[in-house]
């Protein structure tokens, strides 16, 4: 159990930080360059994506020896794909209802966040980690 609660402690510093990168590019693209916030939340995520899987795959899982690290960054890439798509569908909806101020799109990305951060560290766990 010690050793689960220190990866997800170790999952949340990288998740923290990518979510530094996401929202910041995030607000730099929405309400500095007027972009929309959908568009800007796609590019932001992607962006966040390859500094999660260089810290993820780093400092949080263990690799597995029999996956090739072409294989593990399909895998990876694959499952940012769907937390990609959770995060684009939440953002829309949030847009949708809250509108595009600031506020509405950082109460939307903090939301959208947290079920991408459940599904992140579940499947990564299931597809990529060794375990112990």
């Amino acid at each position: 159990m010690r050793r689960l609660i220190a990866q997800v402690a170790k999952f949340s510093v990288v998740g923290f930080a990518a979510f530094a990168i996401d929202y910041g590019v995030l607000m730099l693209l929405s309400q500095v360059l007027g972009m929309d916030p959908v568009v800007s939340a796609a590019l932001s995520f992607v962006i966040s994506v390859v500094f999660n899987y260089v810290a993820s795959m780093r400092f949080v899982f263990r690799r597995r020896d029999d996956l090739s690290r072409g294989s593990e960054l399909a895998i990876f890439v694959a499952l940012s794909l769907v937390g990609l798509l959770l995060n684009e569908a939440l953002m829309w909806a949030g847009v949708t209802i809250l509108g595009k101020s600031a506020l509405a799109v950082t109460v939307t990305k903090v939301c959208a966040t947290g079920v991408v951060m459940i599904w992140n560290f579940l499947s990564r766990k299931r597809w990529l980690d060794a375990g112990e």
